[in-house]
Formats: C-alpha cells, sequence, structure tokens
C-alpha cells in the first residue's frame, strides 16, 4: 500500500515499550527511554505517538522486523497483534487449520486451550498494550497540558483530531477484548498510574463505553479521502458501532438489531462502492479499491514484520504452489481450509477462484500435512495489474479490518433477525453474490434470505477475514448444544462440539495471580 501520513513510526514516541512476560498492569504508563518534556519539544512527535498506536495493530516492536520488542514471553513475529487477533478468530472454527507445532497453536486447531496458551495470553497483553498507549497519548494532549507547552492554536485543532482517532484505536481494541475475553479491566487516562490493580469491568459495562466513545468522537473524526486511507473516519467508527449492536446480545444479553441496521445504513451511505473485481481487495495495492473502510496497513518497506500480512500471504502457500505466483519469495506451508468450509462455495464462485486444488485433499486427515485441506491463498503480494509488491520478503497488502461487502451483510442479517427492510436487505446480499459470479445466475429470491444462509455467506465472502468466531459464537453455532462440526474440532478429525464455555477464552493465568481483582472465566 502506499503509507502517507502515518509512515513515521519511529520519533520519541516509537521508544515507548512494554514488558508483558506476566501482568499487564493498565494502570502503569508505557515505560520509555526519554520524557514527556523532551519527547514533545518536538511538534511533530504528536504525529510520531499516533502513528504508534495505529501501528501497534500491524508491528511488532520499535524497529521491524525485529529486535526491540513491545511484548514479551512470545517470539515477536508470533507476538503481533494481527497475527494473534487472526490465530483466535479463524483456527478453532471451520475455516482454518494450521500444521505447525509452536507453543499454543496446537491448541487452538482443536479448541482445546487453557488459561497458560502463549497465543491466547499475548492476544491479552496486545489489547491492553494498546489501551495503555492511547490512554498516554490522551493525558499528554488535553489542552492544558498542550497550552503549558506553548502548542500553538492549528497544531492543538490538529490533535483535537488525533485524539479522536485514539479514542477510535482504544473502542477497537476494547472490542476485541470483550469479545474475546468477556468481563476485563476497563482503564481510561482519567485513572491514576500507579495505583492499585484494576478492578474487572463486566463486559455489559466495556460494551457501553465503547459505544458511548464512538459516538461522542465521531463527528471529530477525519473526513473519507485518499488522504486519510488508513485512518480512523467516520465511517469506520460507524462500523464499528455496527459490530458492536450487531454482536450486543452477545455482550450484553440485549440485541440490538436495530442499531446495527443503523449503522450498517450510515456506512452504506457514506460513499464506499464495491470493488468491481473481488480480489482487488487483497493485492498489494488494495488502497486503490473503493470498498475498504479501515485497515491494518502495512508495507514492505516501510512497516516490515514476521506477523500481519507476511505471515498471512506466506503462511497460505506451500505443497506444489509457488511463491513466486503470489509475489514473494518462499512459501511458510502453512494454513488451509477445513473442509467444512471448502463444501460451502458453489460451481462457479469467484471467490473461490484463487483456491488451489492440485496436490490437495479436500478432507484435514492429518493437522501436520499441508496437503491435507485446500489451500486458500486470498491475499496475495500480486498487484491488481500483476506487478510484485514492492519487495518479495515482506508484504505490501493492507489487512481489510473493514469494508463495504460486510456493511451490507450486517444490515442483511438484522433484516432477518427483524431490523430493516427485507427488500432492501436482499438487494445487498444480491449484489455480492453477483459480483461473485459474474452474473446474477446465483441471485437468490427473499425466501433463500434465511439466517443459515446469512451465516454460510458471510463465510464465504469474509472468509479469513478475521470474523468467523465471533460469528459462530453470535449465531449459537460454536460450542454445544449446537450440533455443527468440524474437522478437529474437540481434538477428533471428525469433529467433536465444544463445551459452551469455550464462547470465551480465559484470562492470562499469571494476570489472575497478579491482580487479585480478577475472576477466571467459568470451565478455566
Amino acid at each position: 500500500m502506499k503509507l502517507k501520513m502515518f509512515t513515521p513510526v519511529v520519533l520519541a514516541a516509537a521508544l515507548l515499550a512494554l514488558s508483558a512476560s506476566a501482568c499487564t498492569d493498565p494502570t502503569v504508563a508505557p515505560k520509555s527511554a526519554v520524557t514527556g518534556a523532551n519527547i514533545f519539544a518536538d511538534p511533530a512527535s504528536y504525529q510520531a505517538f499516533l502513528a504508534k498506536i495505529y501501528g501497534g495493530l500491524i508491528l511488532t516492536g520499535q524497529r521491524g522486523p525485529d529486535g526491540d520488542r513491545d511484548i514479551a514471553g512470545i517470539d515477536e513475529g508470533f507476538g503481533e497483534y494481527l497475527r494473534l487477533y487472526w490465530y483466535l478468530e479463524e483456527m478453532p472454527t471451520d475455516e482454518a487449520v494450521i500444521g505447525w507445532n509452536d507453543p499454543g497453536l496446537p491448541d487452538l486447531n482443536t479448541g482445546l486451550w487453557g488459561a497458560s496458551n502463549s497465543m491466547v495470553n499475548a492476544m491479552y497483553y496486545r489489547v491492553f498494550y494498546q489501551v495503555m498507549l492511547v490512554n498516554e497519548f490522551l493525558r499528554q494532549t488535553t489542552d492544558p497540558v498542550l497550552a503549558s507547552r506553548g502548542v500553538s492554536a492549528t497544531l492543538t485543532a490538529t490533535i483535537h483530531t488525533y485524539r479522536a482517532e485514539a479514542r477510535f484505536l482504544r473502542a477497537l481494541s476494547y472490542w476485541h477484548g470483550i469479545d474475546l475475553f468477556g468481563n476485563i479491566p476497563l482503564v481510561t487516562e482519567l485513572d491514576p498510574l500507579g495505583a492499585t490493580p484494576p478492578p474487572q469491568s463486566t463486559r455489559a459495562d466495556i460494551y457501553a463505553y465503547a459505544v458511548n466513545e464512538l459516538n461522542a468522537i465521531t463527528g471529530d473524526l477525519p473526513p473519507n479521502s485518499a488522504a486519510t486511507y488508513a485512518r480512523a473516519t467516520p465511517a469506520a467508527a460507524h462500523m464499528l458501532l455496527a459490530e458492536l449492536y450487531l454482536n450486543a446480545g452477545v455482550y450484553t444479553g440485549t440485541p440490538n438489531y436495530a442499531g446495527a441496521s443503523a449503522e450498517a445504513a450510515l456506512v452504506i451511505g457514506s460513499g464506499y462502492t464495491l470493488a468491481p473485481v473481488f480480489q482487488n481487495n487483497f493485492t498489494a495495492d488494495n488502497n486503490t479499491s473503493p470498498e475498504l473502510i479501515f485497515v491494518a496497513a502495512q508495507d514492505g518497506n516501510r512497516t516490515q514484520t514476521w506477523g500481519g500480512m507476511t505471515f498471512l500471504v506466506h503462511a497460505g502457500c506451500g505443497g506444489s504452489m509457488s511463491a513466486a505466483t503470489y509475489g514473494m519469495d518462499y512459501c511458510w506451508g502453512g494454513y488451509r481450509l477445513k473442509q467444512q468450509a471448502y463444501r460451502l462455495f458453489g460451481a462457479g464462485d469467484g471467490r473461490a477462484a484463487f483456491f488451489w486444488t492440485a496436490g490437495q485433499t479436500d478432507s484435514v486427515i492429518s493437522i501436520g500435512n499441508f496437503n491435507n485441506g485446500i489451500a486458500a491463498p486470498k491475499f496475495t503480494n500480486k498487484t491488481s495489474t500483476g506487478g510484485n509488491g514492492s519487495q518479495l520478503g515482506m508484504i505490501d497488502t493492507d489487512f481489510p479490518i473493514f469494508r463495504l461487502a460486510e456493511a451490507y451483510l450486517i444490515y442483511a442479517e438484522a433484516a432477518v433477525r427483524g431490523s430493516g427492510s427485507a427488500a432492501q436487505a436482499l438487494t445487498y446480499v444480491n449484489a455480492l453474490r453477483t459480483r461473485a459470479y459474474g452474473n446474477a445466475t446465483a441471485n437468490i429470491t427473499a425466501p433463500q434470505l434465511t439466517l443459515q444462509f446469512v451465516q454460510d455467506e458471510r463465510l464465504r465472502e469474509l472468509l479469513f477475514e478475521a470474523k468467523r468466531r465471533t460469528d459462530l459464537v453470535r449465531f449459537g453455532t460454536f460450542t454445544a448444544p449446537s450440533t455443527y462440526v468440524w474437522a478437529w474440532e474437540g481434538g477428533t478429525a471428525g469433529g467433536t462440539a465444544l463445551a459452551s464455555f469455550r464462547n470465551l477464552y480465559p484470562l492470562p493465568a499469571n494476570e489472575i495471580i497478579a491482580n487479585p481483582n480478577l475472576t477466571q472465566n467459568p470451565g478455566y
């Protein structure tokens, strides 16, 4: 992608670091080798600090691709936000399996993780690392603090926008936190530093906090334009609200499909359009797609990491596949598609055009054999015109956190659940299917637009975009009493239903020891 405003993630802000090998206390400021006085003597440091927060979604430390990591206790490449989130959203589901034996991964394949799982724990630390960075940025950018430093009125106005963006990023991480872990601490910039360990808040309280934050900042976010690509815009805030409202029944016990429908409609009306070619949302130049609302931006030259898209592109290639076909130097032979997901794609569906079947069996008989399961390299380091990214090792492709197609599907699901226009929902779904098939031959009729169809269509459209676990939990099909099972669920090749407590991941065992205010999730 073409990095613009947030390329310089260095300066003093990039010196912020945290050791998260054990307790991550969100009431403690991120450690720094410099002081507030000399950081903020340079007016550009405010932009650099915000860039560090954005970079926290894709980068692993203070230099790329490794060597000065943000969090300890895990290999730096594995400890990257997007890679961890992808693992936790994809691997325990009917979509992905990965044949590596690195600590923590085998138990994610089967859904049998415990409270000391290194991948689960690192994701918890990543969430709170982001929260701590945002909290410190907000402490350092209040109007009185800026006035005391003699910051100009023009820069102060710009920083007000930066503050709104930081609050969006904190809401995003809090969404991930409550979705994955349930009841977690809620700590903001108003909490004193160095206080006692934070109390545990309810999932519903943090949900309400994130909703209130997003509603408060929407008008202060930068407008959508080419210059604000990869930054939080009002459409990104509305999209995050739509995600929260769509899952409100899970988080609070009270559904809000009307809210999800309304927010999705605002996103749909905000000027984005479907990319004419589905695959162009996942190429090295996907920054040119008119469909992407918010991304984790990656650039092969300037945001180097062994996580993120470097992982997703390299690890999706193996067996008899050629790395050069995907614009890279070599294949890692990692994740594949489980048969349950593969068999949901119909003949002629262009969303399956990238599947690699030569030498592959569709059934995952052996987790460790890359040839078991269909290779599905959705993401590529090739551009939409067939060129390579800027490097063959590090990847240029941006990860689509929110795109217009999902807004269509959120609206459709809300309509099926009783909120929104059923006719409009059908139009949105058929727009996606017309793009997928190249014509209207696979379009559906109103009676076919059911909850089961929406669940399946979300898999087809959003495959490997880190949505699946959340979807299955919301539809009640991730754990028992659902009878839907998939390969290696529960540790058996044919699948065994998971116990219902696995709808949540455990809080890290070290956190429970370090913070007496925390109560572990049931079952762990």
